[in-house]
This record gives structure tokens, C-alpha cells and sequence, in this order.
């Protein structure tokens, strides 16, 4: 019996109801491009704060929830855990979502830019677990890696989301000041978290 290949954002389209949520559908992966590759971070107050750190790949937003945040020490490994997949047009996405959906709350488009691999096989290095980057933010630039550590467990039964490490490395652009305190606000509309709650409505920026 063939094995039925899984949509590419099917996760993310039954995590959500779009009739509820302002989030954009994105019903199929956009072919890339040539040129450059999106690379976003949304500062994300849920049930709890994190960072959803996000780099282009082959149509969609592959994706990870950093609790603590991005760092530009290198002697600072972030925890980085990976989560499904997420439309392109999800990089100019800011607003609230309702709560009760999925990932209810404050959604901020931190940073935004593009993002460049210093192995052209990305999906080799993400099946080897290392993947070495430079990013071309509006706030994180230099060059980073993210480092698979192990696949995810509960006490029940094993989860197939793995965990990585973001990691900066040592360049001109490393340093031990803490851009998540002194950059706070919005790359899109230079709102605070805060802010954004008091007006709602979403806002989304042209990729």
C-alpha cells in the first residue's frame, strides 16, 4: 500500500480555524523565488513570551520556537525547539490571535530580513543537524548555526519535533548587549507588545 504523502502545511492549516483567526491561509507553498530567502522573527506573547524564529525553504517558513529568545553571544546557546512549518505570508504577519485558537495572543514582527546558507544543500545539513547561516536583519546580522541536540520526549511516547540550539557566531556583529531589551519594538509598525494589544487589528507587511 502507498504511503500518502502529507501536505506540506497540513499541520498548520488543522492547528487553526481561519474562519476566527486573522493569521494568513497560505494554502500551498509558494516555489521560491530566485534571490534572496526570507528570514523573520516574531516575538510572540502566548501562554508564555518566546521568539518564533523562521527561514525560508523550499516554499514555507521552516520554523522554531525560541523560549528565551535569539542572543548575540556566543557563549549563549538559545534553545530552539522546531514546530511545523508555517506559509510564507506568515513573515508579514502582526496582530492578535483570538483567544482560545492555537498560539492564542500578541504576535510582533521583530526583525525581518534575509538569510543566506553556507551550504547551498540545505536539506542535507538539516538532516545532518547543523546548520550553518548568515542572516541580513533589520536587527540580527552576522553569522549563526543551529545545532540539532535530540528528537523531543514526553513521558508517554517519543515526539517527532526536535530540539536544536541557536547559536551566534564569534564575528563583528557578536556582542554581549542584550538586543532583546535595548531593541524591543516591532520592525513593522515600532509598536511595543503592549501596543499592539490596545489595537488589534492586523497588520501585514509586503514580502
Amino acid at each position: 500500500m502507498t504511503k500518502r504523502k502529507a501536505e506540506p502545511l497540513g499541520e498548520y492549516h488543522s492547528k487553526r480555524d481561519f474562519q476566527v483567526t486573522a493569521e494568513p491561509k497560505g494554502a500551498r507553498p509558494r516555489a521560491n523565488a530566485a534571490g534572496d530567502l526570507l528570514y523573520v522573527i516574531q516575538k510572540h506573547q502566548a501562554s508564555h513570551l518566546h521568539y518564533d524564529f523562521r527561514l525560508e525553504w523550499r516554499g514555507v517558513l521552516l520554523s522554531w520556537a525560541i523560549p528565551k529568545g535569539p542572543s548575540l553571544d556566543p557563549s549563549l546557546k538559545r534553545l530552539a525547539a522546531q514546530v511545523e512549518d508555517h506559509p510564507l505570508e506568515y513573515g508579514g504577519f502582526e496582530g492578535v490571535i483570538p483567544e482560545g485558537e492555537y498560539g492564542g495572543g500578541t504576535v510582533m514582527l521583530w526583525d525581518r530580513g534575509t538569510w543566506t546558507p553556507d551550504e547551498p544543500d540545505v536539506d542535507a545539513s538539516l538532516k545532518k543537524g547543523e546548520l550553518k547561516f548568515s542572516l541580513q536583519g533589520e536587527k540580527l546580522r552576522g553569522s549563526w548555526v543551529l545545532v540539532r541536540t535530540k528528537f523531543g520526549q514526553s513521558d508517554k511516547r517519543p515526539s517527532d519535533k526536535p530540539q536544536w540550539l541557536l547559536i551566534k557566531h564569534r564575528d563583528r556583529y557578536a556582542s554581549t548587549d542584550d538586543i532583546l531589551v535595548e531593541q524591543p519594538r516591532s520592525v513593522l509598525s515600532k509598536r511595543l507588545l503592549e501596543e499592539i494589544v490596545v489595537k488589534p487589528q492586523k497588520t501585514s507587511a509586503r514580502l
